[in-house]
């Protein structure tokens, strides 16, 4: 019996060693951004489309909209004309998290500064969860609790599962097959080359 346990143990330390030997280094940061490709980056770039004008020129406008999402208070409080609210920080905030919405998720599909980005995703994602309980007042069943049977709630659930390949880029790196290792592999060849010339 201890022969066949120890036979069994083999087989899955070959197997699995040989599967985590192929995927290592690559395999996780890439399917880290493809999912968050496959399942945010319309969301986010949908949402961000609204903030910002029409057309070529429009993108270069934040919209009234991106108040009324990013800073609502602030509008209240200045009657809800926009054009009094002040820019810091107000503006400046929306702005910044108007355009953030925009590189930061493009940042990370193609693996350059995908870290930074990354970490920049998280907050981003964090804010837009505070102020969807503190502006927008959603009620306890769109924010949802952990270790419940229902795994659907919008932000406890969903954006646990959104930050979750984030936390692995930021930990992890995007992987080989990214801008960032092929900057990386760039930078490093002349440091080679000149080694092996001074060699």
């Amino acid at each position: 019996m201890s022969g066949m346990v120890e036979s069994v143990g083999r087989l899955h330390a070959s197997v699995f060693g040989a599967v985590e030997r192929a995927l290592d280094g690559w395999f996780l940061g890439l399917l880290a951004r493809f999912v968050f490709a496959a399942v945010l980056w319309m969301y986010f770039l949908n949402s961000a489309r609204t903030k910002v004008g029409d057309g070529l020129l429009g993108f270069f406008a934040v919209s009234d909209n991106a108040y009324y999402q990013i800073a609502l208070p602030a509008v209240e409080a200045a009657g809800g004309d926009v054009s009094k609210v002040s820019f810091i920080p107000w503006g400046a905030m929306v702005w910044a998290g108007t355009y953030a919405e925009f590189v930061l998720p493009v940042l990370i599909v193609l693996g350059l500064f995908a870290r930074i980005a990354a970490i920049g995703m998280i907050a981003f994602i964090l804010v837009q969860s505070i102020v969807d309980v503190t502006v927008h007042a959603v009620g306890p069943e769109t924010i949802g609790s952990l270790f419940d049977r229902f795994p659907d709630a919008a932000i406890i659930d969903q954006r646990l599962l959104w930050v979750f390949p984030l936390v692995y880029i930021v930990v992890k790196g995007a992987g080989a097959v990214s801008l960032d290792a092929l900057l990386w592999r760039a930078r490093a060849r002349p440091y080679g080359a000149l080694a092996a010339s001074a060699g």
